[in-house]
């Protein structure tokens, strides 16, 4: 498919031409991609009710549909990884009118009463069970999306979602904004205890602006070794306050996201109400697995009971341990990262910089790519000559035991300033048959390790990184091989939103055990793989601190679903009162009164993700109990990498997509309902 030679934005004949798209380009391509998008949608309302079939309204519609998908989800993915003011002009001109499209499409009562007749006997039982859910899911969208609504009513609900999703680009681009602006020029005895990789990393960002000292940023890479090694109390305090008003009212007033947060909670409450939901935590739940926001609330309540007494030994321990050996009877927030480490160094010998020495990106993608071929018995193989976006940026096909291309993964590894932080996984383009031929799945996978220093070919990885990697390459999986050739419940699209971390937390496991782990490990200065007893003491490590992650993750789920549950427009200070009201229920870590996690917290205000952050301990169960069958073969004599199981888990979970029910690919896979004992096995929280 291809608009205009002259625009590679507009060139979908496959990749895109990286290096070739502007700023500059992307007007046209966006009006050129909505004005067909629109034609398309005019023509099948058009269509008379009883020639209309599936080729001739959704195959038809899905055509220019998925062009503006694809040109939007370039300019949306530059927007996150090389956000200049260019760029971000750019998006935010053509915002409105895409969120305004997708209203009109979600809104559009002609196009309902296609599916509605799609959704009648005998047209429905003619339909391939996929077909059939997916039209299945459009009548819940189209509810979902307003349609049912009338007049007024439909006005409001298009003005809120446009004006929601301009709030949330504007949120993201204050943390990003915040994170860039902070930066703090250390002396060399502040950053005592600091490993020396990271202090060089420091000189040289300095260095680069022509200055003096060590520049501290709030990129993870940069500040959280500081939080965890630096000896200088007062140096920890620094970073860690900076780094946790971000985007407030505590920070740079340009960049607080308070009126934000307020206005998308009354928002989302308004949406509700006009759908005929009590609150948005309804709405949420309405495409999920769980059922209800008392089943939420009692699933996580029951974990952080369960994870209370190890937690309180926890933090019990550390206080002992920080006041005898670190003279400070005072534990801090600031402090915890510190004495943990101090902490996991006595009991067990060893440190997390200790293992990274071991870890090259390069080598720990090889044993990535390892596990998958085992798994899976696909291979990804790096192009050279593929366009990027930038220098650092990888490209991989997949390819089958014959040789064919099934699809292909970009790799965005490193930290840089105009990069979103965190790490995610993003389709480039989803597998979709069209004709005879069949279009394959491409995916992004991005993170934000440190890059190499200066004159140095390859960056180390701590073990919280490599999980970081198989993590996302989990999602990628779950993109790449599936077999749904049908683009709307293809790959991740259509799978409930707490099961769709399945994939992602299934793959992390692999990090744990010791022959994947020494395959891909080489020391920095001897070469030697990693030793066994190294190993031993990490596997001993795995659950240090388990119960008080366990209640961290309860802590912003619970937070999330609250504030989504009991918003009401009068009590505007409930982003800050409720985080009192759940950490006091549940936290058992010291958090200062200054603390504004809340303003930085983009999967729930930006990332889609509200009322829904509970899906990654949800789909935990999910991953633990998978995990737990190649475990019991494993014990049984098979290998821990078992291509029996793996094809199995392919073909049962990863293939299907969001064709079936996720309960439904789960039973097939492990042949009963979940159980959540092999989470808490895992972490270490079973009595």
């Amino acid at each position: 498919m291809n608009f205009d030679n002259n625009n590679p934005l507009l060139d979908l004949t496959d990749l895109p031409r990286w290096a070739d798209i502007q700023p500059e380009h992307m007007a046209f391509a966006m009006q050129t991609t909505l004005t067909r998008a629109r034609e398309a949608m005019n023509t099948v309302m058009r269509l008379d009710e009883r020639v209309i079939n599936w080729d001739n309204f959704v195959e038809y519609l899905n055509d220019a549909i998925e062009a503006l998908s694809r040109v939007w989800g370039v300019v949306t993915h530059l927007h996150h990884v090389v956000d200049n003011e260019q760029w971000r002009t750019a998006y935010n001109e053509f915002l409105p009118q895409v969120t305004e499209f997708w209203t009109e499409l979600g809104q559009n009562e002609t196009l309902l009463a296609h599916y509605q007749t799609l959704a009648k006997e005998p047209m429905f039982s003619s339909l391939t069970p996929t077909r059939q859910r997916i039209v299945t899911n459009a009548l819940r969208d189209f509810a979902l999306s307003g349609a049912l609504l009338q007049g007024e009513a439909r006005a409001e609900y298009a003005q809120l979602a446009s004006e929601a999703a301009q709030l949330q680009a504007k949120f993201s681009e204050n943390v990003l904004d915040a994170t860039n602006a902070y930066a703090y020029y250390a002396r060399h005895d502040e950053l005592v205890g600091i490993p020396e990789d990271n202090v060089i990393a420091m000189r040289e960002a300095a260095a680069a602006e022509g200055r003096d000292g060590y520049k501290i940023t709030l990129h993870y890479p940069s500040y959280f070794p500081v939080l965890q090694y630096a000896d200088d109390r007062a140096l920890r305090e620094r970073i860690y306050r900076a780094n946790v008003i971000r985007a407030s009212d505590l920070g740079e007033a340009g960049l607080d996201n308070t009126a934000i947060m307020q206005r998308l909670l009354e928002i989302r409450q308004r949406e509700a109400q006009l759908l005929g939901y009590a609150h948005h935590a309804e709405v949420s739940l309405a495409t999920k697995m769980a059922e209800s926001v008392p089943q939420v609330t009692q699933f996580l309540l029951d974990l952080a009971d369960k994870a209370r007494p190890f937690a309180e030994q926890d933090m019990a321990q550390l206080r002992a341990f920080a006041s005898a050996h670190l003279q400070l009877n005072d534990l801090q927030a600031w402090d915890v990262p510190y004495a943990s480490e101090k902490l996991r160094e006595q009991q067990y010998a060893f440190s997390e910089q200790e293992v990274k020495n071991y870890f090259p990106l390069q080598k720990s993608l090889a044993g990535l790519f390892r596990v998958i071929e085992s798994l899976f018995k696909v291979q990804l193989v790096v192009q050279p000559n593929a366009q990027v976006w930038h220098k650092d940026v990888q490209y991989f096909e997949v390819k089958n035991t014959n040789g064919q291309t099934i699809g292909g993964v970009y790799l965005d590894p490193y930290a840089r300033p105009g990069k979103n932080s965190g790490a995610w996984m993003d389709e480039v383009r989803v597998r979709r048959q069209i004709g005879e031929t069949v279009q394959t799945p491409v995916a992004h996978m991005v993170c934000n390790f440190t890059a190499p220093l200066q004159n140095e070919a390859d960056t180390y990885l701590y073990h919280d990184d490599l999980l970081t990697l198989f993590h996302e390459s989990g999602h990628a999986l779950h993109h790449l091989l599936t077999q749904v050739g049908d683009m709307d419940v293809s790959g991740i699209r259509g799978v409930e939103w707490d099961a769709v971390e399945l994939p992602s937390q299934f793959m992390e496991n692999f990090c744990w055990d010791y022959e994947v782990l020494s395959s891909m490990s080489a020391h920095a200065q001897t070469g030697e793989v990693l030793p066994r007893a190294l190993f031993d003491k990490m596997l001993a490590a795995k659950n240090f601190q388990s119960g008080m992650q366990m209640l961290r993750q309860v802590e912003f789920s619970l937070y999330d679903l609250r504030l989504h549950a009991e918003y009401v427009p009068e009590q505007k200070d409930l982003i800050f009162s409720l985080m009192d009201d759940v950490r006091q229920r549940v936290s058992v870590v010291p958090v200062p009164e200054f603390n504004r996690f809340a303003h930085s917290f983009s999967h729930i205000f930006a990332g889609g993700y509200s009322a829904g952050y509970f899906s990654y301990k949800w789909a935990e169960v999910l991953s633990a109990d998978v995990f737990a069958q190649f475990e019991s073969a494993h014990a049984q004599g098979a290998p821990l990498l078992n291509p029996e199981l793996g094809q199995k888990y392919w073909r049962d979970i990863l293939s299907v997509g969001g064709s079936r029910p996720a309960m439904a690919s789960f039973k097939a896979f492990v042949g009963r309902e979940p159980n959540v004992d092999a989470l808490l096995r895992h972490s270490g929280l079973m009595a």
